[in-house]
Formats: structure tokens, C-alpha cells, sequence
């Protein structure tokens, strides 16, 4: 399991003064005003950065860090992924995992067939959507229901799944 986790992207520049219009990866994006920092991964720097200010603009979050006060000092960063520490990250309730922790869980059938491994998550308006990739090169779309998702086991690193008609 990794150390940090990513709570948003930074998709361009505010205004002139050094904010950033950041795409948010959490489900709470309300979560930013209680952060007092972040974690700045460009790929080939990191940088902790204080939040000076946080405004809500449509789906995005604008943060303002503290000494980067001009347009200049921020473009840079386009792109760039912010995370927060484990420790730091919201608390789940039981049944809730975080995606980062989920991706590459063996995904086996209630008749014990290996199905594949979790590749990604699809949030959706009902509900998610686990995307398993088939050891042929194949995906499958499983729906996050009760009816579908049997047990998360993450200390084994196994989904068992049941395979509602019409899936395959």
C-alpha cells in the first residue's frame, strides 16, 4: 500500500496571483479546507507545499500556496498530482477502501475461477464499477452491489465475486 495518497491534480492556473485550479480525486473535495498542506509530485520533483486559501469554483478546487504569488511561479506545475500522507487522509467507514489500495486485487468467482485482477474503478452515478482485466487480454465491467461484490479481502488480496447473468 502506498504512503500517500493522491487527493487531486492541478489542471491550470488561476488568475495571476499564483493560484491553481486543481481537479479533485477524493470524494470529498470539501476536505481541502482542512488541509493544511500537500505533497507537489511532479514526476521529477516533490515539493510540500502550505495552502495559503481555498475557493470552490463549478467541480474544481483553487488553492493558493503560500509564497508562489504570481502566475510564474505556479505555471510550472501544470499536471502536476498533490497528495497528503496516509495518516493524513479521511477516515473510511467499514466496507470502504481506497482505490489506489484496491487496484491489482486478484478477482476470483464464487465457483473459485480466477476472473482476473482489478485494474481500475469507474465512478458512476449509482454506483462504481470495477473494471477486471481477464488473464486473455480481455475486460469485464462488475458493478459494486452487494449482489455482484461477495467479499474484499485485502490482507489476502482477493475479491470474490458472483457473475450476475449477462456479465460475461
Amino acid at each position: 500500500m502506498n504512503d500517500e495518497l493522491q487527493v487531486g491534480v492541478i489542471t491550470q492556473t488561476h488568475g495571476i496571483r499564483g493560484e491553481v485550479k486543481v481537479f479533485p480525486t477524493t470524494d470529498d473535495a470539501a476536505r481541502f479546507k482542512k488541509l493544511k498542506e500537500v505533497i507537489l509530485d511532479t514526476g521529477r520533483e516533490r515539493l510540500t507545499l502550505k495552502i495559503e486559501n481555498v475557493k470552490f469554483f463549478k467541480q474544481f478546487v483553487i488553492l493558493k500556496f503560500q509564497g508562489y504569488d504570481s502566475i510564474n511561479d505556479i505555471e510550472k506545475y501544470k499536471r502536476a498530482r498533490l497528495l497528503v500522507p496516509r495518516e493524513q487522509a479521511v477516515k473510511l467507514k467499514k466496507d470502504e477502501y481506497f482505490v489506489a489500495d484496491m487496484i491489482g486485487l486478484q478477482i476470483v468467482t464464487d465457483e473459485e475461477e480466477v476472473l482476473g485482477e482489478l485494474k481500475d474503478v469507474l465512478a458512476t452515478g449509482a454506483n462504481d464499477v470495477y473494471v477486471a482485466a481477464r488473464p486473455d487480454g480481455t475486460e469485464v465491467l462488475l458493478p459494486a452491489i452487494k449482489d455482484c461484490i461477495l467479499d474484499v479481502d485485502m490482507t489476502q488480496r482477493i475479491m470474490r465475486v458472483h457473475i450476475m447473468d449477462g456479465l460475461l
